[in-house]
């Protein structure tokens, strides 16, 4: 090799790695909305105790298969110190929660409205994207009344359902992630999943409420939504 080529070279590996140096800057840029998603929820504000909670859904919110001293909105209030209005409907679909939101909202003016709804859309086949869109607004209302907002994940029905092993359904990410709200994910796919935690295939028993409860504790505060 010539002495003449050594420069060219020298130049070529100074290219190379300033351009290892620019794809490693841009793939730490792109990564950081991923590592804060994992943190606190966009603009969350603390909720302080004594403050309002509206707790939004069906029969897994109003405490089937337990009592209402165990149901998870009752637990969620011994945990945190708030005052959380048990809102669960047995059978309710999400149009019929969402029909009802609105008289809710100005009765308690909330300071954070917990949405765990859907499963009952699911059980009777309903429209999936009529289900989604009514999620969604239910979210988009509560957001609308001042409220902050966490969805909470509801299992999808599926042959892995009937043998006990639950998901949680893609539309919750992706209104979460439209709405740039915190999810609480597989809360009750882990429950459900578990046969020492339910009253029967769909309910959860005082244990099963209690953990979950404890799991939503959890995510309120990687949300920042609950400082203890």
């Amino acid at each position: 090799m010539s002495h003449a080529a050594t420069p060219l070279l020298t130049d070529l590996s100074r290219t190379h790695s300033r351009r290892r140096l620019l794809l490693a800057a841009l793939a730490a840029v792109s990564l950081a909305p991923l590592a804060a998603c994992k943190g606190k929820a966009p603009n969350a504000r603390a909720v302080p105790a004594g403050a309002t909670v509206l707790a939004l859904g069906d029969s897994l919110t109003s405490g089937v298969g337990a009592t209402p001293d165990t149901a998870y909105p009752a637990r969620l209030a011994q945990l945190t110190g708030w005052k959380v209005v048990n809102a669960g409907v047995s059978g309710h679909t999400s149009a019929q929660a969402q029909e009802r939101l609105a008289a809710l909202l100005a009765r308690h003016s909330p300071a954070l409205v917990i949405v765990s709804i859907g499963g009952n859309d699911f059980l009777r086949r309903q429209s999936a994207a009529d289900t989604r869109a009514n999620v969604r607004r239910i979210c988009s209302d509560a957001l609308s009344s001042g409220a902050q907002v966490l969805l909470v994940a509801v299992p999808e029905l599926s042959l892995l359902a009937a043998a006990g092993r639950l998901s949680d359904h893609a539309m919750y990410e992706e209104i979460a992630g439209e709405l740039k709200i915190p999810l609480h994910r597989k809360g009750w796919a882990g429950v459900l999943a578990t046969p020492s935690l339910r009253a029967d295939t769909v309910h959860a028993n005082a244990a099963g409420y209690a953990q979950f409860a404890a799991g939503l504790v959890d995510t309120l505060k990687e949300t920042g939504l609950l400082v203890h």
